[in-house]
């Protein structure tokens, strides 16, 4: 049976958000309820929950700190050992799974039901969090099924997902789910200026071009790099003169993000690779331990897959940049008087509003939400990159 969506807005008589919460910016009710559940309020509380929300709004922090909340005597203080284990991994009743890979398979599942099974070692609950509920197989679906529907006395799931359709309706209609909001652009530059000490206008400029996504405003707070990258995206629709244009920034714009990947992958590959050699005896008078070359090759392909995701997640931010770019050039072309996520922008594509109507630019906007969906489907990235290119050249 379903346990719904449970409430939320405003309250003004809500204590100031502290402890374990403190970071979770512009999600009062989502706060609120969570509250009641560690409270022990039966009609708050579930053995597995659903927490969704768009990207950045923060469903892997939320999921955190209600784990840690969970085992803490004082319901979230942050501060002792229960609250500060659990958000960071470390404690013994707490499990984080958050994949570097496509997906999550079975195997992974069924640790995971074995480990949720188990009672509490030290704290109060077992409690499970998954954060990448979204990318768990169909398969591995079906294992969690039974440990949700059959689960230990003081086991809790928390599973994370950007939609409740994300997930497969059969763990879904099992769940409490818990919807998040995104959070506000005032309200994502006071947490850049409170929490990392970022200067006033630049974490007001990072929190308006994220719209909203605390991960990445923060990103583009603390590296220049990662501002500069931004900025050369943004420079794509008003370099694309014709079909050559289209084809060499499309070729551009697919090595950049397999180079962003490469990089942010290849230390870790390096230590994953030593270890494993070093497991198998590598190194070690010459020794080639049998089915060593097997385990090799499934931590190759591994990583390979891994390094395809984060390329894919690199394109994936450059067309939520371009998309933010049209939707600009939109709100110019209709005089809608909404504010601009690219304000700095704002006589180039004043340019550009001028040269093409309102519907070309929705038909812009819906090339770029394609190649999303054609990149999600695994279609060659360049292949996909190209033929989004020439449709925003086309209109």
């Amino acid at each position: 049976m379903s346990r719904g969506t449970l409430p939320a807005g405003p309250d003004r008589t809500d204590p100031v958000v502290t402890g374990v919460w403190s970071d979770l910016i512009g999600q009062d009710a989502a706060v609120r309820v969570l509250r009641r559940a560690v409270a022990g309020d039966s009609h708050a509380m579930s053995h597995a929950w659903l927490v969704t929300g768009p990207p950045g709004s923060g469903r892997s922090n939320a999921a955190r700190a209600f784990a840690a909340a969970l085992q803490c005597a004082n319901g979230g203080c942050g501060t002792c050992n229960d609250c500060r284990t659990a958000l960071s991994g470390a404690h013994p009743d707490v499990t984080l799974v958050r994949t570097e890979q496509l997906s999550i398979g079975v195997e992974e599942v069924r640790e995971l039901v074995r480990r949720a099974a188990m009672s509490p070692t030290l704290g109060r609950r077992q409690v499970i969090v998954v954060e990448d509920a979204d990318r768990v197989t169909e398969r591995g679906a079906d294992a969690l099924l039974k440990s949700i529907e059959e689960p230990a006395p003081k086991t809790v799931w928390i599973l994370c997902a950007p939609t409740s359709d994300d997930v497969v309706v059969t763990i879904r209609s099992r769940c409490r789910l818990l919807s998040l909001a995104t959070p506000t652009v005032a309200a994502v530059a006071q947490l850049l200026e409170r929490r990392d000490g970022v200067d006033p206008a630049l974490a007001a400029y990072a929190a308006r071009v994220a719209q909203g996504h605390v991960g990445r405003a923060r990103v583009l707070a603390r590296d220049e790099k990662a501002r500069n990258r931004r900025r050369e995206i943004l420079q794509i629709p008003l370099q694309l003169t014709g079909l050559g244009a289209c084809l060499t920034a499309a070729a551009n714009l697919v090595e950049a993000c397999a180079e962003e990947a490469g990089a942010a992958t290849a230390d870790l590959d390096a230590r994953e690779r030593a270890a494993l050699e070093e497991a198998l005896g590598y190194g070690t008078r010459g020794a080639r331990p049998r089915q060593a070359q097997a385990a090799l090759k499934e931590l190759d392909d591994q990583q390979k897959a891994r390094a395809k995701r984060f390329q894919r997640d690199a394109i994936d931010r450059a067309l939520t940049e371009l998309t933010g770019f049209y939707r600009d050039v939109l709100s110019l072309q209709t005089r809608s008087g909404a504010s601009l996520v690219n304000a700095e922008l704002e006589a180039p594509m004043a340019v550009l509003a001028r040269r093409s109507s309102p519907e070309s630019t929705l038909r812009r906007i819906d090339a770029l939400l394609g190649c999303r969906t054609a990149l999600e489907g695994n279609v060659a990235p360049l292949l996909a990159v190209e033929a989004t290119l020439i449709g925003l050249v086309e209109g």
